[in-house]
Order: structure tokens, then C-alpha cells, then sequence
């Protein structure tokens, strides 16, 4: 069931000549994924219209996701899979932090990102940072997904959705949309809990130790990310 959501998501993708991904090389490892995946079943041509009129929605309400490079970083405390909390302005006291924002488990895209970030884990921490995850959904969700692929970092769960407006990304998912994915075997809710068909457009923040973003980039396109190379560029020219 939820398989045909992510091969049908893929689908919507364009499309982009395969060349082999290296450890961290995440548009690599999505053109190889979208070439792989290319041709499999998906949504029928109305469920794609609707798709594509919910795109170009989201990408009229947010033109400009993200909070800027320049601007200071909300601080947040938030609670990871184990019932940890993590105070975003106690860790950057000891050294940068690379905040990324993801949808979810159920996302392949997102996955894909997660996985080259953690093959560029030893760079960014040789350069004195830490990465740090927040998802609207569950703990129990981040906690099934750490089973099925260990993370070597903190995910947090932002189940209010505070950290997800303060930082400019937060919609609300459009409610055919909502239905269509339910369809195809993915209920938001069972992620982010009652009522919450709420996603962040990805983001991802690179934030000095005065709170200050360095580098960042958002984008209501779930499949562009930065890249971790670019994130460790902006790392490294830190003072």
C-alpha cells in the first residue's frame, strides 16, 4: 500500500540522467532512486492533476519558505524519540548546528536526504557541528524508522508545529490532497497524531554559535534539498 504512494510520488519528479551517487552525493542517489523507480505504476491522471494544482498552491502561499540567511534562529526545546529534550540555544553553545527539517518516514525523498547527510556525519562533526532533525510526526514513528535505519543524531518531533512556523515552513496539507494520499495507503494523521495534516516544505538551516543562519535553503519541491557538500562549504568558513 504505502509502496505505491512512494512510487507514485516518484513519478511526479522530473526526470534526470542516472549517473552513480557517492557516500553523501544526494541528488545522486535521487537520480539513480527516480531511475530506478521510473515506469512503475502510480496515480491516475486526476489524482496527478490534483497534485499538481496542490503544488502550485503551496508554492503561491509559501514563495520564500524559510527563515533567511542572516537571521537569528527562534530558539526551541524540543523532545526526541526517547523523551529527550534538546534546547536548540544550549547545543549551539557548544558548536554550529545543521537543523534540517524532513517530512516524515513515509518519505522516500526525505530518506534519501537523512542517508546522505549521515555519510557526511564525520565532516561536519570534524568541523565542530552538530545535526539535528525535527518531523511533525511521533515519537513512535521516528522510533519505528530508527529500527529499520539507525540514526547517528537527534530527531525531534514537533507536535504543536511552533518550530515549524517560527521557521517559515509549516503548511497545511490540502484536504483532496490528504484523501488521495489516505488512498494510496498513507494517513498523516496515524504520523503526526490527531488532526495534523500539517508537513514542513523542507528545510535546512545552518546556524553559527550566536544563533545567526549562515546558509540555508527551503523549497515547497520536496525533492531539493542541500546538498551536504554545501552545507559543510558554509561550515567551514565559520569564524
Amino acid at each position: 500500500m504505502l509502496n505505491t504512494l512512494i512510487r507514485a510520488t516518484l513519478l511526479l519528479s522530473l526526470a534526470a540522467p542516472l549517473h552513480a551517487a557517492q557516500p553523501g552525493d544526494y541528488q545522486g542517489a535521487l537520480q539513480e532512486y527516480q531511475a530506478r523507480t521510473a515506469g512503475k505504476p502510480g496515480f491516475s491522471a486526476d489524482e496527478q492533476a490534483v497534485m499538481q494544482r496542490a503544488k502550485a498552491a503551496l508554492a503561491k502561499t509559501l514563495p520564500d519558505p524559510g527563515i533567511q540567511v542572516g537571521e537569528r534562529a527562534p530558539d526551541f526545546t524540543l523532545t526526541n524519540a526517547h523523551g529527550e529534550s534538546l534546547h536548540l540555544y544550549s547545543e549551539l553553545k557548544k558548536g554550529p548546528v545543521v537543523l534540517v527539517f524532513y517530512r516524515g518516514a513515509w518519505c522516500p525523498f526525505c530518506n534519501l536526504y537523512l542517508r546522505a547527510l549521515t555519510d557526511s556525519l564525520p565532516r561536519i562533526r570534524a568541523l565542530g557541528a552538530q545535526l539535528v532533525a525535527v518531523t511533525p510526526q511521533k515519537p513512535d514513528k521516528s522510533l519505528e524508522q530508527f529500527k529499520a535505519a539507525p540514526r547517528e543524531f537527534d530527531v525531534l518531533s514537533d507536535l504543536d508545529s511552533e518550530v515549524m512556523r517560527a521557521y517559515r515552513l509549516y503548511f497545511e496539507v490540502d484536504p483532496d490532497l490528504a484523501a488521495i494520499y489516505r488512498m494510496h495507503g498513507l494517513d498523516l494523521v496515524e504520523y503526526n497524531g490527531p488532526d495534523r495534516n500539517v508537513l514542513p516544505a523542507p528545510g535546512t538551516f545552518v546556524i553559527d554559535r550566536d544563533g545567526i543562519v549562515r546558509a540555508m535553503q527551503a523549497d515547497t519541491d520536496y525533492t531539493r534539498r542541500m546538498e551536504p557538500a554545501a552545507i559543510i562549504r558554509a561550515l567551514e568558513v565559520l569564524p
